[in-house]
């Protein structure tokens, strides 16, 4: 531990050193991912001040740049790290890039590189060996499924900014950027040709993902056990609000190789089910059919009185990606899909009227995002 006044004022970077070393050494495992995608990292610079990076192929290629924050989702880590001493910090790394990922190729880009930023409340958050191992360890292994690398990140102690609600002692921020590819350039996605007559077909979702959290919590914090209660299913409501979330990078990937002419892609984020009505065009979405929901979702409808029309707006309710495209390509963005490992469903169709969706399960209708 340092005694400089620097590290009196709060920022002690011998606390933070062995953190910054674990992520750099994850990161170097990293570097050749994207090159399946024509990417290449320059590896003298990586972790110095920025990614330094280029494109070896000779296709007409488009890049495509994203960032997005975690949200409140480790605050339930935190909790659930000091009642518990297990630490959830692997699947919050997950979390954290794929928050990101998801985004990205809706616009049919595959992601080639990741920076991650962390903002920590006080420099001794970092110095916890379980859960830097675990953070590293998840990028690690995230990186390695979607193909993409991590060489450069930020983590920097601001306890002037950041501080946690109680009970939890400490923590951090965690967001992220990533840079995808669009190669060839014609498989670029904006959403444009989507038209009446489309159907929608969802991906289904490994739970909560990184979005409602705020109304997890609230809820949650109501109970006597709190994240501890037990669900059905016989996991803690923590254990189940901390599954990692999914990656859709093998599906999209999937249906461009097989040169599916997809009318948009939709990550199911903020605003729940309402975010299907993502376009501005004078849509309704009539939704007929609907996988299964998740056992966390049906607690807060069936126990907690949180109204359906509530969970629809706040959860994706089960599914975690949308695909839009004309009915004849239908069955086979689902056989494409099933066999790139998803559950896919045939949720309805895209028809001229009022923007709204009717989710005929629910006997609800749905108010487009931020309405």
């Amino acid at each position: 531990m340092s005694d400089s006044a620097y590290a009196r004022a709060g920022v002690d970077y011998t606390k933070m050193e062995p953190f910054k070393m674990a992520m750099i050494e994850a990161g170097k495992k990293t570097l050749s991912f994207p090159n399946k995608r024509g990417v290449f990292i320059n590896e003298d610079a990586a972790h110095a001040h920025g990614a330094v990076f280029e494109y070896r192929g000779s296709e007409p290629h488009i890049w495509c740049k994203t960032q997005e924050d975690l949200g409140n989702k480790n605050w339930i880590a935190e909790w659930m790290y000091e009642k518990t001493g297990k630490s959830y910090y692997e699947n919050i790394a997950i979390d954290t890039a794929l928050i990101v990922v998801n985004d990205v190729i809706a616009q049919g880009a595959l992601p080639v590189v990741f920076t991650d930023q962390l903002e920590a409340s006080s420099s001794a958050w970092y110095a916890d060996e379980k859960r830097a191992k675990d953070l590293a360890s998840g990028f690690l292994k995230i990186c390695e499924e979607v193909g993409m690398a991590l060489p450069a990140g930020e983590s920097a102690s601001v306890s002037y900014i950041v501080n946690p609600k109680a009970p939890v002692k400490e923590i951090a921020t965690l967001s992220g950027s990533v840079t995808g590819i669009v190669v060839p350039a014609k498989r670029l996605i904006t959403g444009k040709k989507l038209a009446a007559g489309d159907v929608i077909i969802g991906a289904s979702s490994s739970g909560l993902h990184a979005n409602g959290i705020s109304l997890v919590i609230q809820k949650a914090l109501e109970l006597p056990e709190q994240f501890l209660t037990k669900l059905p299913n016989g996991h803690t409501l923590g254990e189940e609000a901390l599954l990692p979330t999914r990656s859709y990078v093998a599906l999209v990937e999937a249906l461009l190789e097989n040169e599916i002419d997809v009318h948009a892609f939709l990550p199911a984020t903020g605003d729940g089910v309402g975010k299907i009505a993502f376009d501005k065009r004078p849509f309704t979405y009539r939704i007929r059919n609907w996988p299964n929901v998740p056992e966390l979702f049906r607690y807060y409808d069936d126990e907690l009185n949180v109204s359906s029309q509530d969970c629809l707006k706040t959860f994706n309710w089960g599914v975690g990606y949308y695909t839009f495209a004309a009915q004849e390509d239908a069955e086979r963005i689902v056989e494409t899909g099933a066999k790139a490992g998803y559950e896919m469903t045939i949720l309805g169709v895209v028809e001229k009227g009022e923007r709204q969706i009717i989710f005929e399960p629910a006997s609800v209708i749905l108010s487009p995002p931020g309405e």
